[in-house]
């Protein structure tokens, strides 16, 4: 039995402490928070209960698994259900798209609403799922990093397979040569935000997460999204995992290139393994004291942040669902805005999550609790306080004026979320949701390993290091891990 000390309780973390534990470790986690989750958090306000970070539940079976490791049936801690609308689209010109969980429904909405036919929408996301079906083993599910995982059959099928997924071609250029309607290349470029990248830039790799989210389903956790971590907290706690919250580690302490443990607050705690789901750029510059980091890896580009303003509305909208985009005219601009200027277009797409659709008593009665959130650039020191002032007139005009009703007059309570905030509450390098962008054909690649080349029993897991962000990829990256120390 080995002594693991985990630092963070993200939801990589988490999901480490599980796997270490099932094996028969004894295992500690330490977190600087007082509360476990990471961005996967919530908080209550004026009757609002708001979920903090990730809003969108897919791949469950990711979550089911660590349970079922466990001996445990996953409905004893963990429920969930599957939604039958994934989100609702407006754009400006008053077209209103369903995606509807069903595909053949989804297709037929598309041709209806726009120029597109729903032959080609079948035809993409056979597109999508051919790219999932050669990338996901490998790419997904094992280190990259690692020569034995090139070494058996299917590895070697995909690699041969490799001009299909689409590399060489940014997610715009594959998007448009599929659809010739606007209104649909917008609807499928926007997936490029769920890892925080420009769709103009990342490559057509990424088109694999519309198979993600269409052909295994978005879901709403019961209980909110912090459910997700509340379930696995307590699983972690009756296999004998110990967590120490409020306890923020200041050093991993390495000899002869093996780590031997961690100091906190002056403290010395012995571990044989320690996993850290802390940023992994934060990981060398506060916690690795003497040891160089590896600049080719944390000099890459940042990913894509958010802005996300938390409003108690004291009004019902039985036009919006649980997700719902409100569409920019001009998608280029907006992106290259963020990526190029590094500042917020004038009129950004916004996202709202409702909970409360779903879960009733999120809100007072008659209320809803709106997750109101922008796509923004990492904070390289802008002048926040007046880009939020700007940013929030913007959207209230955009919401309002879609909607046809003020919106401002039924904000009840108010809280916001900036890039300052979220690398100060997440230890997130400037704020960038998912670490490094995917703004690189080679970008799974360039991503930092799940293990130290320099450094026996020293493992990295979390949104920051290979294969992503993301709950997902955040919870494989554990998975991961478990198969590198084994």
């Amino acid at each position: 039995m080995a002594k693991v000390s985990v630092i963070g309780a993200g939801i990589a973390g988490i999901a480490s402490a599980i796997r270490m534990a099932v094996k028969g470790h004894q295992v500690e986690v330490f977190e600087a928070n007082t509360y476990p989750g990471g961005k996967l958090s919530d908080f209550r306000v004026n009757g609002y209960r708001f979920d903090a970070g990730p809003s969108l539940f897919t791949m469950p079976q990711y979550v089911d698994e660590l349970f079922q490791l466990a001996g445990k049936n996953p409905r004893d801690y963990f429920n969930y259900q599957k939604l039958d609308t994934v989100c609702h689209y407006f754009y400006e010109d008053g077209t209103r798209i369903k995606a509807w969980a069903d595909r053949a429904k989804l297709a037929q909405e598309i041709a209806e609403k726009t120029e597109d036919s729903s032959a080609s929408v079948h035809r993409y996301l056979d597109y999508s799922s051919r790219i999932y079906d050669i990338t996901h083993r490998i790419f997904l599910e094992k280190s990259l990093h690692r020569l034995k995982s090139y070494l058996n059959w299917q590895t070697l099928k995909s690699l041969l397979r490799f001009p299909q997924i689409d590399a060489f071609r940014s997610m715009n250029r594959a998007n448009s040569s599929f659809f010739t309607d606007d209104k649909t290349i917008r609807f499928f470029n926007r997936y490029a935000t769920y890892n925080g990248s420009n769709p103009y830039q990342a490559p057509a790799t990424l088109n694999v997460i519309p198979h993600l989210e269409q052909h295994f389903g978005a879901y709403f956790p019961i209980g909110g999204m912090y459910a997700i971590t509340t379930s696995l907290v307590t699983l972690a706690k009756e296999l004998g995992v110990n967590f120490h919250f409020g306890e923020k580690v200041e050093e991993i302490l390495v000899e002869d290139e093996q780590v031997r443990g961690i100091r906190v607050n002056g403290q010395d705690f012995a571990a044989d393994r320690i996993i850290s789901n802390m940023d992994v750029w934060f990981t060398y510059k506060h916690l690795l004291k003497n040891e160089k980091a590896p600049k080719a890896i944390l000099n890459q580009e940042r990913s894509s942040s958010a802005l996300i303003f938390y409003w108690g509305i004291n009004a019902q909208f039985p036009e919006l669902d649980v997700h719902n985009i409100f569409f920019t005219e001009d998608y280029q601009k907006e992106f290259k805005a963020i990526w190029e200027d590094q500042t917020l277009d004038a009129d950004p797409t916004v996202y709202i999550n409702i909970s409360s659709k779903c879960q009733p008593d999120d809100a007072p009665k008659g209320a809803e609790n709106w997750f109101v959130m922008i796509n923004v650039p990492a904070n390289s020191g802008q002048d926040w306080d007046q880009l939020i002032t700007e940013a929030r007139k913007h959207i209230l005009d955009k919401l309002s004026r879609n909607l046809g009703r003020a919106i401002e007059p039924l904000i009840v309570c108010e809280e916001v979320l900036d890039p300052r905030k979220i690398e100060q509450k997440t230890a997130s390098y400037q704020g960038a949701l998912y670490g490094t962008s995917s703004n690189n054909q080679f970008a799974a690649f360039l991503r930092h390993a799940n293990f130290s080349s320099k450094l026996n029993g020293l493992y990295f897991v979390g949104g920051s290091v290979h294969p992503g962000g993301g709950i997902p990829l955040a919870l494989l990256s554990a998975k991961i891990v478990d198969d590198l120390v084994a």
